[in-house]
């Protein structure tokens, strides 16, 4: 009973979840007009030794570093944010645009000191949206005019466009922008497991956000006030599977109930549908046994599937296994790091006090 109230709550929560007050960070505005090439920070990119300003690097998605396989071009380097261009500079070269919230919310982290993250000087800001926490996130300011624990409104200025952070000069000054899920509250224990060098930015270590297609949220949400943030990430594609043993209801579904389809009791394993870089779309509870997290659906493809996933699958075709990174994401996502396996001598007990007696010796 306890489950359905919950469940029917959030349904309501949904239901009369109004339009979210949304706008771009910066006074550019070309993504609504489609001049994509004065919206987007370009990167220069280099084929057959020509050099040419590549506007399509500081979109979302997989942008990056081509290679050819099989005599097809492949961008293998994922860009899980979009990178807005100035709008005004200096005489020097320096930018003079003003970074501000895209909604209304309340800043939880303030990185002022660039040297701490590629980001350079980075804000997050938490919006709540039916009843759930999604996160902006604002890299390479010049500097920072917010603080934690700031109440925020869409357009309440954070600070200042830069090209803090590192491989950015003064040329490609811009703000690169995310949106996106926290993936687990326990970030700072699955870091001290699997991460290297001091994490100074706890929960807010880029990382632990999963970054959605900002842009596409943008112009979908303004031809469609109306839209919210869960329909959004239920339309975004599907590209592999995971399914994983149940142990509860994982905390990321209680962060985010929205992305659950169907009852959870009684299952004995969760499918999680995941976008091509590893984002979570749906979590569904499944009657499958499984012991171990295994990759359960994948779009075929004839590029290894390393290259298509961030590295977080292996195999060709529709043949595919988690590797170490996959197995990672797995662990962060579901808290499964925290499971410690029980020492030899406590199983032993546990099977012999749950153990039936031998109906013959009776």
């Amino acid at each position: 009973m306890i489950r359905i109230t919950s469940l029917f709550l959030s349904l309501v929560a949904i239901l009369a979840a109004g339009p979210i007050d949304l706008q771009l960070p910066t006074a550019n505005h070309h993504l609504f007009t489609g001049e994509m090439d004065q919206f987007y920070m370009y990167l220069e990119r280099t084929v057959d030794g020509k050099s040419t300003k590549h506007w399509q690097a500081g979109s979302y998605g997989f942008v990056r570093s081509p290679i050819l396989i099989n005599n097809q071009e492949v961008l293998m380097k994922f860009h899980e944010g979009i990178d807005i261009c100035p709008m005004q500079r200096d005489k020097a070269g320096n930018p003079e645009d003003l970074v501000a919230s895209i909604a209304a919310g309340r800043v939880v982290h303030s990185s002022p000191i660039a040297g701490r993250s590629n980001y350079g000087k980075y804000v997050v800001v938490e919006h709540l949206w039916e009843n759930s926490s999604v996160f902006s996130l604002y890299a390479h300011l010049a500097e920072i005019t917010c603080q934690a624990g700031d109440a925020v409104s869409a357009g309440s200025v954070l600070g200042k466009m830069g090209f803090t952070g590192e491989g950015i000069d003064r040329s490609r000054a811009h703000c690169h922008l995310e949106l996106g899920l926290l993936l687990s509250a326990h970030f700072e224990d699955w870091y001290k497991k699997n991460g290297s060098g001091t994490n100074y930015h706890g929960l807010f270590n880029g990382m632990n956000l999963g970054g959605a297609e900002v842009a596409r949220f943008f112009t979908e949400q303004k031809a469609n006030p109306e839209l919210q943030f869960s329909e959004f990430i239920a339309e975004t594609p599907v590209y592999f599977k995971v399914t994983i043993p149940s142990h509860g209801i994982p905390d990321f579904v209680t962060r985010y109930p929205w992305i659950s389809h169907g009852p959870a009791e009684g299952a004995t394993s969760w499918e999680i549908s995941f976008s091509a870089n590893g984002l979570p779309i749906a979590f569904n509870p499944s009657q499958r046994e499984v012991a171990a997290p295994i990759v359960t659906s994948i779009r075929p493809s004839t590029v290894p599937q390393r290259y298509l996933t961030r590295g977080l699958v292996n195999g060709e075709g529709n043949r595919a296994t988690l590797t170490p990174a996959g197995l990672k994401l797995i662990g962060l996502l579901t808290d499964d790091f925290l499971r410690q396996p029980e020492a030899p001598s406590t199983q032993m007990a546990k099977v012999a006090k749950d153990a039936k007696p031998d109906e013959s010796e009776n």
